[in-house]
């Protein structure tokens, strides 16, 4: 199947996916185990998202400035530093680690 062949398959499952969500009753949503369950997946699929950012060159493990800001970050965050100042501690530490 060439590459235009995958791109069609793969838009039209995530479709199928999204629709199906909308055809979920409504009484399942509301239940408190499915939206303790909700917000874990959330957490979990964005903490995995960030680690690949931070972790990853292509096929490679890297271990940069991008990995040095999330310590930072988490650091931040750890002493409960507002949003904004995680941010900018991970933003400076960044480019402090790329300038060194």
């Amino acid at each position: 199947m060439s590459l235009w062949g995958w791109i069609l398959l793969a838009s039209a499952v995530a479709y199928v996916i999204k629709l199906a969500g909308h055809l979920v009753p409504a009484h399942l949503l509301e239940d408190d185990h499915m939206t303790r369950v909700a917000g874990t997946l959330t957490i979990g699929l964005l903490a995995s998202l960030t680690a690949m950012n931070a972790f990853s060159a292509g096929q490679a493990l890297a271990l940069d400035a991008r990995a040095g800001a999330l310590v930072a970050a988490g650091i931040a965050l750890w002493l409960r530093v507002p949003f904004l100042g995680v941010v900018i501690v991970g933003a400076v530490t960044a480019a402090l680690l790329r300038m060194v």
